[in-house]
């Protein structure tokens, strides 16, 4: 059977993303434009365009449609901004941001997931993202960011995360324990790290990025 994922794409859009409220126009010409199944490895690629989380290998999955389009319209990534990205993945939600920003670092913690992204993004002709092989828990830069976008929850968010952020800048990031996580936008209040402003934005559930799930409880 020959998919036609141009009008996948567009019910994708129309059925499933915009009834959740994502409305900002930047946002769904990206996702309409961007072929999402490029992104998918050969034997998921008919699920390119489901309401699920599709397997990439070492226990990560790619984000669920919905949720890949209210991180993008809540990030509300401007064409003269840099983003920094925890969590490459497929490269998909890396290639929607490079489309909007002007500069987009993303750090993947597996050597063939961020081979294989690169590959990608490269087939898309984006040029404006730099997929690197790291741990956001042991990198460190000198650079800092208008937005930081964490595909990954966390118990509690990392203080390094907030000083990669320019004095202003913002974090998309889902953090709590499941059941009961929430999607939250943080903002940096200049320089004082220790002060940032949360907005909550929506109830989700999303794997937990390694190295920032909660430590087991000790109990009798």
């Amino acid at each position: 059977m020959t998919i036609d994922y141009a009008k996948a794409r567009d019910t994708m859009v129309e059925q499933q993303i915009r009834p959740w409220d994502v409305l900002d126009q930047r946002v769904l010409d990206v996702l309409t434009e961007l072929p999402r199944e490029a992104f998918v490895a050969e034997p998921y690629r008919a699920l390119a365009y489901a309401d699920i989380e599709i397997p990439l290998g070492h226990g990560e999955r790619m984000l669920k449609p919905v949720l890949a389009g209210r991180i993008l319209q809540s990030l509300a990534a401007a064409a003269g901004e840099e983003v920094l990205e925890i969590g490459t993945g497929s490269g998909y939600l890396s290639a929607c941001l490079g489309r909007l920003a002007r500069d987009v670092v993303s750090l993947e913690r597996h050597a063939d997931l961020a081979e294989a992204a690169r590959g990608r993004l490269r087939a898309q002709g984006i040029a404006n993202v730099a997929v690197e092989t790291a741990d956001a828990f042991s990198w460190d830069t000198d650079r800092r960011f208008d937005a930081i976008c964490v595909n990954g929850a966390v118990d509690g968010l990392p203080s390094r995360f907030l000083a990669w952020l320019r004095p202003g800048g913002r974090i998309f990031v889902v953090r709590g324990r499941a059941p009961a996580m929430e999607a939250v936008l943080v903002r940096s209040r200049g320089g004082d790290v220790n002060a940032p402003v949360t907005e909550s934005l929506f109830e989700t559930d999303l794997g937990y990025l390694t190295g920032a799930a909660p430590v087991p409880e000790f109990q009798l």
